[in-house]
């Protein structure tokens, strides 16, 4: 059986300690006094003791003892410490991990600074400078600074609060408000308060890295103008990071990988904008993980971080890495509005160990924000985005009183203005939001017709007004359809009892693609575009004069979504989306051959084929047999309309149509 020795004393070690406890792992916990085993109880495998070992006690301790590996998570100032275990473990034979600091030097916006090689060298530097100073390099070195003039009113020396340290300062003349005793880590927010509170203008600290709370030194000194006295290391140490020292044990203690993971929505992207559950899961979080601009608002200093959005790569990573117990996925807005947070916990759910604790963390989303911004309720709004996504965003517009939409695109609300315009909403009135949250935030708002050369930021919302929506009755008139000028060529429609016959067997979901090969005027086209508002519409026909009436219906009928090609089918099909739906109205003796380009792209498609004469009809049931259609239906259709003659009413009948419904013999 494996049994691990810890030297602890810093915040590495004790964390490394309460992991082999908590797992219920074999080891004993070495510290050089008492104060840093009050978390942890003594059990069966697992025991501490708090006493500082010479060189010569360590090596008669493993000489006692069956140790499988040794860690070293002493101080990285504690040189004398390490090569006394190192030597131990070398004599003894056994696996030796140092477990080593990275180190965070400051960088040019955290104030001025001045490096010293040790702390007579910080104390000669001070004898030259006025005002009062933060001491927190703890009490066995604080005898140095006692050489400084008016040592007693100038030095606020921060240690710990056990009783022999406090004894010591006193005989060295530190007392009352010039000894603070405190167990840290502290914040940024702490130490400036302390550096506050004494007027301090210098503050003295070792380079002692995430753990040991340098970061939040240099931050607070920073933004209280305050100079920093940085006391270099005293050697450039080799060995392993916390984390991999952790992952090493974790798979010599057959430690099992039960990963907390928290898919946390962090708002518009400033910090005020999170939740505090939201704040708390990324502060504590062993790995935080997230897009660029989701890193730079939810990080703390010294995290480790991946900066990554796909799902895959994320589970990838996770269990690539067993180390890091905690997580935190960054996500922007609130986990529950077109969000990734879906995706990625189906995805972890299936791919993690089943013991693994994920949950969802909600956050302020866009559209709480910004409908917050400019006064309006957001409960009667329909809610769209355009973000990396198809969107007919037109169609929503057209339909409704209000649309709040998201968009992803640098021009996109001029682009958006423009398409309007062009369908006759130009009067739309439209709010839009950039930057929200950011010091650049901007909401203002401005009819359509006047934002149709809008440049703005490529990351924005908007919330469109129409005081006029236009809803889909759920069938359209022959009459409102524009049919040929005058002198013009007649172009076939198919009349509305077809129409709707034609459509209901079609079976349209708002987000299918249809063909309408054949289109004529683009009567069907338009409302199998209406139906299908969040899909597409190709609406395939040869004649010109027959495009343009397509063009120009679809304009009126603001049909964002329906598309005119050009020529002959099926010829022009090749380049096409692939269809879940077909409709053939019109095949110039090609019937066969379109069935067969539409089958190639989708063998699941569902056709309908309306047919006039005997011969299509034949044409049509040939095909359906030779090509192993399913679901084969035909219906025939003899409509008859009322026709006065004087008093009287006569029924005029049109011609038969022959409706064919049938699917592709595969599964998509």
């Amino acid at each position: 059986m494996c049994k691990i020795l810890v030297f602890a004393g810093t915040a590495e070690g004790y964390a490394l300690a309460e992991y082999l406890y908590e797992n219920q792992a074999a080891a004993h916990i070495c510290t050089a006094t008492e104060y840093g085993l009050k978390h942890l109880k003594e059990r069966e495998n697992f025991t501490c003791s708090g006493h500082r070992m010479d060189g010569e006690e360590m090596r008669a301790f493993l000489a006692r003892h069956s140790f499988s590996h040794v860690v070293d998570a002493t101080h990285p100032y504690a040189a004398q410490v390490s090569a006394n275990i190192r030597r131990a473990c070398e004599e003894q034979n056994v696996p030796y991990m140092r477990v080593v600091r990275e180190e965070l030097a400051p960088n040019e916006e955290q104030g001025q600074i001045h490096y010293v090689e040790d702390v007579p060298g910080a104390v000669e530097f001070l004898k030259k400078t006025q005002g009062n100073i933060l001491v927190t390099t703890g009490s066995k070195e604080l005898a140095a600074f006692t050489s400084l003039p008016d040592y007693e009113n100038r030095v606020y020396a921060r240690v710990l609060s056990l009783p022999s340290v406090v004894q010591a300062c006193a005989g060295l003349g530190f007392t009352g408000s010039h000894l603070i005793c405190m167990q840290g880590p502290f914040s940024t927010e702490m130490n400036q308060a302390m550096l506050r509170q004494w007027q301090c203008r210098y503050l003295v600290t070792k380079d002692t890295g995430h753990a040991g709370g340098f970061q939040e030194k240099c931050q607070a000194a920073r933004q209280q103008g305050v100079q920093l006295v940085v006391i270099g290391r005293p050697v450039v140490e080799q060995g392993i990071t916390f984390w991999e020292c952790k992952r090493k044990l974790q798979s010599i203690c057959e430690i099992p990988y039960r990963p907390q993971v928290s898919l946390v929505g962090i708002g518009m992207g400033d910090e005020a904008t999170m939740t505090l559950a939201g704040q708390k899961a990324c502060r504590e979080a062993d790995l935080l993980i997230g897009a660029g601009r989701m890193l730079q608002a939810a990080a703390v200093p010294g995290q480790p971080i991946l900066k990554e959005y796909r799902a895959e790569r994320i589970l990838d990573y996770l269990l690539e890495h067993p180390e890091y117990e905690k997580i935190a996925v960054a996500l922007s807005g609130d986990v529950g509005f077109y969000s990734g947070c879906r995706p990625l916990m189906d995805k972890l759910r299936k791919g993690l160990p089943k013991e693994a604790v994920i949950q969802a963390l909600p956050g302020i989303s866009s559209l709480n924000y910004f409908m917050a911004g400019i006064g309006r309720s957001w409960d009667q709004a329909v809610l769209a985005s355009a973000h990396g996504r198809s969107c007919n965003l037109v169609h929503q517009i057209r339909a409704n009183e209000g649309t709040f939409g998201i968009l992803g695109e640098s021009g996109a609300i001029g682009q958006l203005s423009q398409k309007l315009c062009s369908y006759g909403l130009g009067d739309v009135q439209l709010f839009v939001g950039e930057q929200l949250s950011y010091p650049g935030e901007k909401i203002f708002s401005a009819r359509a017709q006047e934002l149709t050369d809008y440049q703005g930021d490529p990351l924005s919302v908007f919330y469109a007004w129409n005081s006029h929506p236009v809803l889909y009755p759920g069938r359209i008139r022959d009459s409102e359809f524009i049919r040929n000028t005058a002198g013009e060529k007649t172009v076939p429609m198919t009349k509305e009892e077809v129409r709707t016959l034609s459509l209901a067997k079609l079976e349209l979901s708002p987000e299918a693609v249809c063909y309408d090969v054949g289109a004529g005027t683009g009567s069907l086209s338009v409302e199998m575009a209406l139906r299908a508002f969040e899909g597409k519409v190709y609406a395939v026909e040869r004649k010109p004069e027959a495009v343009e009436l397509i063009r120009e219906n679809a304009r009126k009928f603001a049909r964002d979504n329906l598309e005119v090609v050009e020529g002959l089918a099926p010829d022009v099909l090749e380049g096409l989306q692939a269809p879940t739906h077909c409709f053939v109205g019109g095949s110039s003796g090609n019937l066969r051959e379109i069935l067969e380009a539409v089958l190639e792209k989708n063998p699941a498609v569902r056709i309908v084929i309306n047919c006039i004469t005997l011969e299509t009809l034949q044409e049509a049931m040939d095909s359906v047999k030779t090509l192993s259609l399913k679901d084969t239906e035909v219906v025939q259709v003899m409509v008859s309309r009322a026709r006065s003659l004087g008093r009287y009413h006569m029924m005029m009948g049109e011609n038969p149509i022959y409706i064919i419904t049938c699917t592709g013999g595969k599964a998509q």
